[in-house]
């Protein structure tokens, strides 16, 4: 098998880590609804979800995209709202949970009758209304299950929980509030006035990052000189060296490291020494550049990438 890029799994470290936060979250009332939306954290969603089964009876995706393949045994709550309910006709009682935010929302799924969660407005401006959209939501022939707070990742979770609490007031204490972007010490210190359900993705999933190490394979190595000219665009050459081709590129997601002001990185280390790019990524190989005198890796080395898995296509998954 052709193995470009892969990520390799510390098992037992890994597994540690997420029983430790789902055990965290439950003995702080339980509710934990594990985020398995988009690639699936870098593992793949569906596989995720299947892990998430084992200790859990809800999940979040991202979409209504993103309901196929997940475990029979699990709710499914769709995050973002939708302007196109899944066809299936449900009951009030069955199905995918749906998420509301705007009077849009509900008029979008007014013929549909399923379970929603009202978004409630946050500073991130994102989605969400003010809580009469919980009657709204009612009147349109919804299944109301639980109201939404989602705090901006800026700030301290500390900060992140004194906004939710600001919100309560105005809840009906038999609605559940789902809520993110808290670590389990500030799950616990929220006010028993009502039921919460606590979202965690990257906390859960990523949470330990030495279990985690991604690499992609070097496909091949060719000496230039300097004013050789090469590459998609034909950039010209800095010096001697080599040009190495790393089979990893945007396909991947893999791409520059966007510092600013400060430019663009390449995302590659080789020898715990950033490898230059010769040019940004292509769509599945990326050509580095290697001065004379500098660490040189050969045909069949892994390079390591600086990518955030959420954002990176794995083709090989290593478990130790």
């Amino acid at each position: 098998m052709s193995v470009t890029i892969r990520l390799t799994i510390r098992t037992a470290v890994w597994r540690s880590h997420v029983a430790r936060i789902a055990n965290a979250v439950d003995e702080a009332g339980g509710g934990l609804v594990p985020v398995v939306k988009g690639n699936g954290y870098g593992f793949g969603r569906n596989w995720l979800a299947a892990v998430a089964a084992d200790f859990c009876d809800t999940v979040a995706v991202g979409t209504v995209h993103e309901l196929d393949g997940l475990p029979d045994q699990l709710t499914a709550v769709v995050l973002t709202p939708t302007l196109s309910p899944p066809e299936a006709p449900v009951s009030g009682s069955s199905g995918p949970v749906l998420t509301v935010g705007s009077q849009a929302h509900i008029d979008a799924l007014a013929n549909w009758g399923g379970r929603v969660i009202v978004k409630l407005v946050s500073p991130m401006r994102r989605f969400g209304g003010d809580y009469e959209m919980v009657e709204l939501a009612k009147r349109a022939g919804l299944h109301v299950v639980g109201v939404s707070i989602h705090p901006p990742l800026a700030g301290s979770p500390e900060e992140h929980a004194a906004a939710i609490i600001d919100r309560l007031a105005d809840i009906d204490t038999s609605l559940p509030v789902w809520v993110s972007h808290l670590d389990p010490d500030q799950y616990r210190a929220l006010p028993d006035t009502h039921q919460f359900r606590l979202r965690l993705g990257t906390m859960l999933w990523h949470g330990d990052k030495s279990a985690l190490h991604l690499d992609a394979d070097v496909l091949d190595v060719r000496p230039v000189t300097a004013g050789d000219t090469a590459g998609y665009r034909l950039g010209s050459v800095a010096a001697d060296g080599h040009l190495v081709m790393i089979g990893a590129g945007t396909a991947n997601g893999v791409a520059m490291i966007d510092e600013g002001d400060r430019g663009s990185l390449s995302p590659f280390h080789f020898a715990q020494t950033r490898l230059a790019l010769h040019e940004p990524p292509h769509m599945h190989a990326s050509m580095a550049f290697v001065p004379v005198g500098n660490a040189l890796p050969s045909v069949g080395d892994h390079v390591d990438v600086q990518r955030p898995l959420h954002m990176t296509t794995v083709d090989e998954y290593r478990w130790l």
